[in-house]
This record gives C-alpha cells, sequence and structure tokens, in this order.
C-alpha cells in the first residue's frame, strides 16, 4: 500500500507509531508584544495518541524493554503515577499485548480513575496526603516484594525516559524551526522532557539555551511540575551541561497564562503548560530588554480538558 503523501497523512502499522511529529505552532498574538526579531513557539503534545507527552517516554521505556527481553511478551508492567504517564501506560500496554499495573494516590481524579481502568489497567492507591512521592514510594516497596513478577519502568531514573526527547522532541523542534530555535523552555515533572529535549538540542547547537520551569513553592497549583527542593530529586534529573538556568514561576502565574492563551490564541492547555509560557515570555522580555533577536519554543504537555473531571462512566451499567 502506498503512503497517500498528496494528502499528508501517516500511514502505520499500529497506534504505537503514532507518538510524536506533533505541531509546533506560532504565538503571534502573544509574541506581537516584543516586536520583530523574537518570536514564541509551542509544541504541541497532546496530539499524541494518549493526549500528552507522556507517550513519548512511556512508549521508549517499554519498547526498550520489550527489545532487550527486561519485559517479556505479555508480561506486565507496574510504575506509579498521578496522571499523563499512567494514561500513556495503559494505551501502550493494550496495544503491546502488555497487562498495566498503576500506583496512584487515592485523591486523582475519578476521570482518570475511570479512562486508565477502561483501558485495562489494574490501579493500587497510595497515601493521598503523601501525593506523587507517595505513590513513588509504595510502587518501589511492591516491586521490592516480588522482585520477578512484574517490569518497573521507573520513570524517574529509567535514561530511556529523556531519550525519548532527545531522539525525538530535539530533532522535531530542529527541523520544524529549520535549526533557528535559540531558547527551550520547559517545565519539571520527572525531568525527562526537559533533560532530553535539552541534550538533544545542544548537540545539535551548543548555543540553544536551556531553561528549566519549576513551582515556586513545594506547596503549588501547577499540577504535574515538581519542586524538586521539597521532592525527591529525579535520578535522570543530570542538569549539568544541560540546563542553563532553573527559572521558578508562581502558581498565578500559570494560571493566568493558561487563561491568556485561551482568550487570544484559542489554545486550552493546562496549568503546567502555562507555567511552561510564563517562563518563555521572562525570556522574551529580557531579550526585548537586551535589543537580541531570538526563537523560543517552549511545551505544551497536555490540553485543558485533561483536568475537569469526567462523568461517571461504568461499562458494566444497564440502561
Amino acid at each position: 500500500m502506498r503512503t497517500p503523501h498528496r494528502y499528508g497523512a501517516r500511514v502505520l502499522p499500529s497506534l504505537v507509531e503514532a507518538v510524536g511529529r506533533t505541531p509546533l505552532v506560532r504565538l503571534a498574538r502573544t509574541d506581537a508584544r516584543f516586536g520583530e526579531g523574537i518570536t514564541l513557539w509551542a509544541k504541541l503534545e497532546w496530539f499524541n495518541p494518549g493526549g500528552s507527552v507522556k507517550d513519548r517516554a512511556a512508549r521508549q521505556m517499554l519498547t526498550e524493554a520489550l527489545a532487550d527481553g527486561r519485559l517479556k511478551p505479555g508480561g506486565t508492567v507496574i510504575d506509579s503515577t498521578s496522571g499523563n504517564t499512567g494514561i500513556a501506560y495503559s494505551w501502550l500496554c493494550a496495544a503491546l499485548g502488555l497487562k498495566c499495573v498503576l500506583v496512584m494516590p487515592e485523591n486523582v481524579t475519578h476521570g482518570r480513575k475511570a479512562f486508565t481502568r477502561t483501558l485495562g489497567a489494574e490501579i493500587v492507591y497510595s497515601d493521598p496526603l503523601e501525593g506523587s512521592d507517595g505513590a513513588i514510594l509504595k510502587a518501589q516497596a511492591l516491586v521490592r516484594a516480588e522482585p520477578d513478577r512484574r517490569f518497573y519502568p521507573d520513570q524517574y531514573s529509567n535514561p530511556a525516559n529523556p531519550r525519548a526527547h532527545e531522539l525525538g522532541t530535539a530533532r522535531e523542534i530542529w527541523a520544524q524551526t529549520g535549526g533557528a530555535v535559540t531558547h527551550f523552555v520547559a517545565g519539571i515533572g520527572t525531568t525527562g522532557t526537559v533533560m532530553g529535549t535539552g541534550r538533544g538540542l545542544k548537540a545539535l547547537s551548543p548555543s540553544v539555551q536551556v531553561l528549566a520551569v519549576e513551582p515556586d513553592d513545594g506547596l503549588h497549583g501547577l499540577e504535574g511540575l515538581k519542586h524538586l527542593a521539597s521532592s525527591i530529586r529525579p535520578a535522570i534529573w543530570q542538569p549539568e551541561g544541560v540546563v542553563d538556568e532553573i527559572l521558578p514561576i508562581g502558581t498565578e502565574a500559570g494560571w493566568d497564562e493558561s487563561e491568556r492563551l485561551l482568550r487570544e490564541e484559542g489554545l486550552a492547555v493546562g496549568h503546567s503548560g502555562g507555567a511552561a509560557l510564563a517562563g518563555a515570555l521572562r525570556v522574551a522580555q529580557r531579550l526585548h530588554e537586551a535589543g537580541e533577536p531570538g526563537t523560543i519554543v517552549t511545551l505544551f504537555p497536555d490540553r485543558a480538558d485533561r483536568y475537569f473531571e469526567a462523568g461517571v462512566w461504568d461499562p458494566s451499567q444497564t440502561w
């Protein structure tokens, strides 16, 4: 079968191959305030099949483990998550013929619980007061108790997490900007996105500046982002030579930018995306004040509707 290039559509052997190659969009109304020479661009990661950037890391971790035998065909995957990675694992395991066990804080939204269960995942709950760190510790305890029963990708320590972005996200941004990117700004969660994309971009051009956005306080409302000083430090967070600066962003700024994007650009992004844009705007303002040009790329991990509470849907319900 020939690929129908005329229409620009991809023909793929499975949904697993649909991860990546997401759009890069100019934020024209946003960057207009800085005049000519400074442009702002956003990578829209909700175009991945599972609706978030986490599809990239989850696919890389699972396919590498299948390839080298750490994960057997038909085997079981277990990892901690508070949201998007769990959805990514769930649909990928379904597509790859694997079983999936997710350790989640008990207070995650009903929508996320329902969606992952519908995709076939088994959920184990951790203490809601301990947040994502509590889920990490519970997953580790379950693996230690039965080390040979399930494969533990450990998204916070697995080098395949940043490698997904080094091999994919970075190269896509480079190609989409024609090598013009000067700054890359992304939020800190597992840290895989900013580490891998930053490493990949610097390999292509060492002059690219990489800036990591984190909440300015441990008690914040930027879901999906991690305040490193008050959290378990991910083993994959190795910023030396990759991350040029960490930008602390407040919850209010992240929420405000999310709302403004909806009004002015028609983009409905999660608050972590709003915080990433707030960081990018800080960079743009610096360049503007210095009279320097720049092509600033940020990344929106998911859409705002991922955070809306879904209605109750029970597949076993009879009407």
